[in-house]
């Protein structure tokens, strides 16, 4: 069983590059199907996901070609089944982006329920509510949704919570509808720019994307396009919290600096130098972290996916500080892995108290969820002795050489099988 092997490492200093957003690709992966030419997309990350994902498309009739170490040629001419298998969309949640996709093509579409981490209920019924309002009907049984329409139809839709993943579903669908579809309340992440910001590339008509209401002019056809990921805001933001909380000097190359403030603002309320230019984020610590509450929201708020990587972080703060976890119920199961370190944290319904000046010993964990095994490497780098991290396949599926990275910046960190 593979293992990573953390042994403290503090003053970490040197240069990370971040790679293309794990949340950007897997949606641009999918409305690959809503063209009949190829596309070719630049700066993927090496992750297990994204695997997954093209594996999908493959199945599906796509035609999935690799030009480099980071680019992918897609091309969906031949969609040869509308039913996605169970043993792909168990695997990850993402996987169920393929449906919007598929009824603009097929007007058909099979998908067994998605898997993905345990982090809490993310239902689907938004995704399923859009479609239904495009004209289709949907029937669920036996663990799987069929849905069928014999014409998609622009219409107006609210969301009742802004999901990124049915603002993702609905986006595509509406993409060759019959009319205008106008999406209320829509998620505003970068992810979802990133996404219209392709489908636009091949000659799609979107308008509004990173605002709450989205403007979607359907239209015939779509053509072939290029198109480079935008960078993965939570790795950047990972690293950037690894940096403060060791008391580091690192620069983060190939970020999107707006797409961080809500983080940028917290470290800097922690204590972090947080420098901006360019292109490039530097971070600068003496290790001295200040206590600082936080309350998770959906963006432009700050954002859930680097909820775990600041406990650990403020594990070691002088003071008291709490965190509001408002997006998923069961965001917290790294609580009593990092208490095993020697955390002070104490878990009350949707909030957890953090009671600084910790200081961690190493200990046998295991990654819950991806953004927790993120936590656990931050802690492990703290903590004195070795620390030991299991099921670590839920960190490659959002890290892409997170190891290697974190080696070339002076951490003692290592993979044992």
């Amino acid at each position: 069983m593979e293992r990573i092997i953390v042994q403290k490492s503090l003053g970490l200093n040197g240069n990370i590059r971040v790679d293309g957003s794990k949340n950007s690709i897997l949606p641009i992966l999918a409305a690959t199907l809503l063209s009949e030419e190829e596309c070719i997309i630049h700066d993927i990350p090496n992750l297990q996901d994204v695997r997954v994902m093209c594996k999908l498309l493959e199945v599906l009739g796509a035609k999935v070609e690799r030009l480099g170490k980071n680019t992918l040629k897609i091309s969906a001419e031949n969609i040869t089944t509308c039913e996605a298998p169970y043993e792909l969309i168990s695997k990850m949640r993402a996987s169920f982006l393929v449906m919007g996709p598929l009824l603009t093509r097929c007007q058909n579409a099979k998908i067994y329920m998605p898997g993905g981490c345990a982090i809490g209920s993310r239902p689907i019924d938004l995704h399923l509510k859009g479609f239904r309002y495009l004209g289709t009907e949907i029937k669920s049984e036996n663990g799987y949704v069929h849905a069928v329409t014999k014409k998609l139809v622009g219409n107006d839709i609210y969301l009742d919570f802004p999901s990124v993943g049915a603002t993702e579903n609905i986006m595509m669908a509406a993409t060759l509808a019959e009319g205008e579809t106008i999406l209320e309340n829509a998620a505003e992440e970068p992810e979802i720019v990133d996404l219209a910001n392709f489908i636009n590339s091949m000659g799609g008509n979107i308008i509004g994307a990173g605002t709450k209401t989205i403007r979607i002019k359907g239209v015939k056809k779509l053509h072939k396009t290029e198109h480079t990921v935008i960078p993965d805001r939570i790795e950047a933001g990972t690293y950037m919290v690894a940096a403060a909380a060791t008391g580091g000097d690192v620069t983060i190359e190939n970020v999107v600096s707006s797409h961080l403030q809500p983080v940028i603002a917290k470290l800097r309320e922690a204590g972090a130098q947080v420098l901006e230019y360019g292109d490039k984020l530097r971070v600068i610590s003496d290790g001295k972290i200040n206590p600082v509450d936080i309350k998770t929201l959906p963006y432009p708020g700050f954002p859930t996916d680097m909820q775990a990587q600041f406990m650990s972080m403020l594990s070691i703060a002088i003071g008291t500080s709490i965190i509001h976890e408002t997006i998923f119920e069961n965001r917290f199961m790294h609580a009593n892995e990092l208490s095993r370190m020697g955390v002070d944290v104490k878990v009350e319904g949707s909030s957890a108290i953090l009671k600084g000046s910790s200081k961690l010993s190493g200990a046998k964990v295991k990654a819950t969820d991806l953004r927790a095994g993120a936590a656990l490497i931050i802690a492990g780098l703290l903590a004195d002795g070795e620390t030991e991290i299991t099921e670590v396949f839920h960190i490659k599926r959002g890290y892409d050489n997170i190891i290697e990275k974190l080696q070339n910046i002076g951490a003692n960190i290592r993979y044992e099988k």
